[in-house]
């Protein structure tokens, strides 16, 4: 799945659009670097997202094409939100 709509699917952003101009600005970054929109996502990958001063990093727990809304939760482990100094 790509990282734009696993992003959306997930919940982790709420739009498609967001997720895609997100990842064009560099502020999306799996397994340490920066990732395009289309990387393709796999089990395990750690996904980082920096919007702002905000730091969210989330591990990739499972892979759904249209999970409904509380399983949206299970697709992902997060690892730290947190804010950037």
């Amino acid at each position: 799945m790509r990282l734009d709509k696993f992003l959306k699917v997930s919940r982790l952003i709420k739009r498609r659009t967001v997720a895609n101009d997100a990842c064009d600005a560099g502020r999306v970054s799996v397994n340490g670097k920066e990732a395009k929109a289309s990387y393709d996502v796999k089990l395990g990958d750690v996904i980082e997202i920096r919007f702002g001063a905000r730091l969210t990093k989330a591990k990739v727990m499972g892979i759904k094409e249209s999970p409904r809304k509380d399983e949206a939760a299970d697709l992902v482990q997060m690892l730290s939100g947190e804010a950037i100094d």
